[in-house]
């Protein structure tokens, strides 16, 4: 096992669930960028192997979709992934360096986003801690009427 691979599996441990999609993210658009200089290297084994590991994370990615109840979102990161898992295959087929870019192109973007939603979780959850966290606030006549 590599380094890199422990560091994955020590990052996924207690992650949050929004950390872990990213985690999966992340792996893809590895596994991409590595069958890219693979496919310009002409390492073929190589390029299928990162290729259908890069499927597979998105099918894991695509299987973990709560289509009940995450509504519109939802719906559109299964197109997303469906359209994705489409240009992969295209890719490989075509053995297109042009195309597997394009798709990294389009997992950055989403990646990146997801980096927004975990840190406005992240900022939401230190805002709630600190509240929760203060002393109460005390007044020198606790009995006081504030309706005038």
């Amino acid at each position: 096992m590599d380094a890199r691979t422990s560091y994955r599996e020590a990052t996924a441990r207690g992650a949050s669930p929004v950390r872990l999609v990213i985690c999966l993210y992340e792996q893809t658009i590895d596994d991409l960028r590595q069958a890219v200089l693979a496919l310009e290297n002409g390492q073929i084994e190589l390029r299928t192997r990162k290729i259908n590991h890069a499927i597979t994370v998105i099918g894991q990615l695509q299987g973990s979709l709560d289509m009940e109840h995450g509504g519109e979102v939802a719906r559109n990161l299964e197109s997303f992934y469906t359209v994705v898992r489409a240009g992969v295959c295209e890719a490989h087929l075509k053995q297109s360096v042009q195309i597997l870019e394009r798709e990294i192109a389009q997992l950055v973007m989403v990646y990146e986003a997801w980096l927004e939603v975990e840190r406005a979780t992240e900022t939401t959850a230190k805002q709630t801690e600190a509240i929760s966290a203060a002393p109460p606030i005390a007044s020198e006549d606790a009995s006081a009427d504030w309706s005038a």
